[in-house]
């Protein structure tokens, strides 16, 4: 039976008060307003704010690539519509105003690439970066930190958080300009406690390091809202790109690496595409097979994602914004990055890349800058060389000895090199690997950055039940003395 005129306009003025709040509350949008939205910058599925931490461990200009890197990451967040309030950036600085930069204050990326070091701020510079206040950064601590400009991520519950970390690595451990070393477990309680705080919606993490999946391997849930990934799996080494003698090499004047290969792969993508469609799942299969050299990995590593992977179904704008110059840039599953077939270099072995390429192109410098060629750099820049080949040798040798006087002369390189099945963490005892180091070091000298290849030795030696008195035992026999060199213990501190 119908309603009378009369009884639907009493109706009508009835529920106007709620249609009129349901309307305000959620208007009707044309296609032209979503696009207006995109343009300066809201997004209905990016509610909150973005931070991005950004971080270089290591220093020296033999580690241009790790500077070069972040500062590139920078650029991209800068153009992708982040504040510099929200970009945190953690490097030594030490590489643009160096003696040895063909092109003083200014770093690069990309052989024909242009600066990436301009606008960068610094946040954390020199001795500031290190470990206490990476970590006090990220759990927006600031009574924790010990200089730098202050700034944290002071993020709430509907914030996203992007880290990217670039620098030599090991078994369970990430290089920093500065002693002690970041030690996996420490990072996952930061992460796990940052959880805890309900100050995230979702985190990500892209790491570069050797054996950097050992940092997430059996270590980070999959239930806190963190998705990673690494620019190698848990036994095997990352890689250098853009260096002295390969192709594309770098311009003639420098004889050091300008990138890393997942960094720069991960990086040139997010340059030309539009990262409001492209998901973070997209890139990741795009760099892994970047990475891979055409699944061959000669001269590449295989990429790995943990956590909880259901969220590289998101677009990376929610993280690293996107460059609007490239909103009419489409993502096909069939693209792909520039190839590194012939252009990557073992990241452990860059540095010898760069003392010996610096002992044939300082005396060229030194001609442009009216030095005389036989000058004492040349002589320096071949001793340096040879105390880097040194290092190594006596590290190498040591850890091989101690293996030998603990679990006999066949036994012993076996069970160091021994690698825990997947999704088992290096060690059961983070602790007790901790104190393996000391020990080593008190006796051998300094790890390094080279060195820490063999965290996987002295993890093994916890796993199998060793003390620390014998350690010391076998260390003491193994090394009588601490070379005198930069490398020196003594000199620079504990790596733990």
């Amino acid at each position: 039976m119908g309603r009378s005129p009369a009884a639907s306009l009493l109706l009508l003025l009835l529920l106007l008060p709620l249609l009129l709040t349901h309307a305000i509350r959620n208007p009707i949008r044309l296609p032209s307003d979503r696009s207006a939205d995109l343009r300066i910058g809201r997004d209905d599925d990016a509610v909150g704010t973005k931070w991005a931490v950004l971080i270089a461990g290591s220093r020296g200009f033999y580690n241009y690539r790790h500077q070069a890197d972040i500062c590139h990451a920078y650029q991209i967040m800068k153009n992708g519509g982040l504040e510099d309030e929200n970009i945190i950036i953690f490097m030594y600085d030490d590489i643009a105003k160096h003696v040895e930069n063909p092109r003083p204050g200014i770093i690069i990326n990309h052989p024909e690439g242009g600066d990436v070091y301009a606008g960068v701020p610094k946040d954390y510079v020199g001795d500031d970066v290190n470990v206490n206040n990476f970590f006090a950064v990220l759990l927006g601590n600031r009574t924790a930190l010990t200089g730098g400009s202050g700034k944290v991520v002071d993020s709430g519950p509907n914030d996203h958080i992007f880290i990217f970390y670039s620098d030599h690595g090991g078994p369970g451990v990430l290089g920093m300009p500065t002693f002690p070393y970041l030690y996996a477990d420490d990072l996952i309680d930061v992460l796990k406690k940052k959880h805890a705080s309900g100050t995230y919606k979702s985190m990500v993490f892209y790491l570069e390091a050797c054996e950097s999946g050992s940092i997430f391997e059996g270590l980070l849930p999959e239930d806190i809202n963190i998705y990673a990934t690494t620019a190698s799996n848990s036994y095997e080494s990352s890689w250098g790109t853009y260096c002295p003698g390969q192709y594309p090499s770098p311009p003639p004047e420098f004889y050091t690496c300008l990138g890393d290969l997942y960094s720069v792969s991960w990086m040139e993508d997010s340059d030309k595409h539009n990262l409001r469609t492209e998901t973070l799942k997209q890139q990741y299969r795009l760099v892994k097979t970047g990475t891979a050299v055409n699944d061959t990995y000669l001269f590449g590593s295989h990429v790995m994602e943990y956590g909880e992977l259901e969220l590289n179904m998101q677009n990376l704008f929610l993280y690293v914004g996107s460059n609007p110059a490239n909103e009419n840039a489409t993502f096909i599953d069939d693209n792909s990055l520039s190839s590194f077939s012939n252009a990557a270099v073992n990241q452990r072995d860059a540095d010898l890349i760069y003392f010996w390429h610096k002992t044939d192109t300082l005396p060229f410098l030194l001609k442009y800058q009216k030095a005389r060629e036989g000058s004492s750099h040349k002589r320096n820049a071949q001793k340096e060389l040879l105390e880097v080949i040194s290092h190594r040798l006596h590290i190498d040798n040591s850890i091989e000895f101690i293996g030998k006087l603990l679990f006999g002369s066949k036994q012993g390189s076996e069970v160091l090199k021994t690698v825990r099945p997947a999704g088992q963490p290096l060690v059961d005892d983070w602790s007790c690997l901790k104190s393996m180091v000391r020990t080593f070091e008190a006796h051998c000298g300094s790890l390094s950055q080279y060195g820490m290849k063999h965290m996987r030795s002295l993890a093994n030696i916890c796993n199998a039940g060793i003390s620390k008195e014998m350690m010391a035992e076998v260390s003491a026999e193994a090394c009588i003395s601490i070379p005198a060199s930069q490398w020196s213990s003594l000199q620079k501190g504990f790596s733990a």
